[in-house]
């Protein structure tokens, strides 16, 4: 087969009317939304997973802190706690924390961590006018941060319905706008550090709605505000059967950003040098160690650190793996199947393995890669493949 997937049953006619923008329309009489591009075959094959890698993504159940208090002298201002949603809502959590640091008029800001939040804190800091200095151990293609998958999912696992504050809802939705608006600044550039991409759903289930949240209920109730921005969040749709060249009889489709956090990581610790920031290494054994830097104003962004930091046991591990294939700059889509996830990004096609839903890896602090659990992932996509009569190459 050539190097798209193809299928016999697919829309006949469709080329000599693609000319009038009309494919898949009038052959398989569906409104011209379900179109479906021609799609590159995922070479998903075991000698081309490259690295496995493990992040600990700090979770809590009411929600990100962003409180302040006083340590040592300090303003402390907290950003940390996001969950599976830290990329997401980094530009509307840092316009949060800056805000509340901006009260003391600060000409000089220190930010602990240069992971997603301190990154994003550091350059909203520098915009309010602020010298800003990023304290931590690792820049941030050493910190888990970097480890993450890349999608826009504000909500994953951002707090529990039972546990948040009645205003924490309009508050996630702040977030969320402010940062989604954000991320059109970064739409477009060279290296395509934010890009929208199509994800299939794929069920062999009865229902499609399967596809979508395919696994056992979860015993938490993790809170969901989808519904708070339906009119910037693409809704899925179902396409007819046969419009798609994925041999299954049900998929769904959305469109969704992503981050290719290698070069948009790149690109924040770029725009933040440029602007006169400064990065010093260092370590915190406690919160309290603040009283050695220069600033009295300090915006607390160390992730799952924060547990050990603050000792704050509010904060609980959801341990991820994504096992990591060789890139395919012809991919450029995303898929869900029979319970790994998969999505290409510029740095590597990203596997991961989501049957348990928002359970999986909870409370899990191992950070050990598992090959076993990435191979078993990999061979799964495999067999996808091969019905289309496409072995891995």
């Amino acid at each position: 087969m050539s190097g798209v997937l193809d299928r016999r049953r697919l829309i006949q006619g469709s080329a000599s009317l693609a000319a009038l923008g009309l494919a898949g329309c009038a052959a398989a009489k569906a409104p011209p939304s379900v179109l479906v591009p021609q799609l590159a075959p995922i070479r998903a094959s075991l000698d081309r997973l490259f690295d496995i890698t493990v992040c600990l993504r700090p979770f809590r159940a009411q929600g990100p802190r962003l409180d302040t208090e006083q340590v040592n002298g300090k303003l402390v201002v907290h950003n940390y706690g996001h969950g599976g949603s830290g990329w997401s809502l980094s530009w509307g959590s840092a316009t949060i924390a800056v805000r509340k640091a901006m009260q003391a008029s600060p000409k000089e800001i220190a930010v602990i961590g240069c992971g997603a939040l301190g990154l994003t804190s550091a350059i909203v800091a520098q915009g309010a006018g602020a010298q800003v200095t990023i304290y931590a151990r690792d820049m941030l293609p050493d910190t888990r941060s970097a480890r993450a998958t890349g999608s826009w999912t504000p909500t994953s696992r951002i707090a529990l319905e039972s546990a948040v504050a009645p205003e924490f809802p309009a508050l996630w939705e702040e977030m969320a706008r402010i940062s989604f608006k954000t991320y059109r600044r970064y739409l477009g550039l060279p290296g395509n550090p934010v890009e929208w991409t199509d994800r299939y759903y794929l069920a062999d289930a009865a229902r499609p709605e399967h596809a979508a949240k395919p696994v056992v209920p979860a015993p938490l109730a993790f809170a969901d505000y989808t519904s708070r921005i339906r009119d910037i969040q693409p809704m899925a749709e179902d396409l007819p059967p046969d419009s798609t060249p994925f041999p299954v009889p049900n998929v769904r489709r959305t469109s969704l950003m992503q981050f290719n956090i290698a070069d948009y990581g790149h690109t924040l610790m770029s725009d933040f040098l440029a602007a006169g920031g400064k990065f010093v290494r260092a370590e915190f054994a406690s919160l309290g160690d603040v009283s050695r830097l220069k600033e009295k104003v300090v915006i607390n962004c160390p992730g799952y650190g924060a547990r050990a930091l603050c000792k704050d046991e509010s904060v609980v591990p959801v341990r991820g793996q994504i096992g990591w294939l060789i890139p395919q700059p012809e991919v450029n889509y995303g898929l869900y199947y029979d319970g790994v996830s998969v999505l290409s990004r510029r740095d590597g096609i990203v596997v991961q393995v989501l049957e348990g839903g928002d359970m999986r890896g909870y409370n899990d602090t191992n950070e050990t890669a598992d090959r076993a659990e990435s191979e078993d992932a990999v061979r799964t996509i495999a067999r996808l493949y091969e019905r289309f009569g496409v072995a891995p190459a």
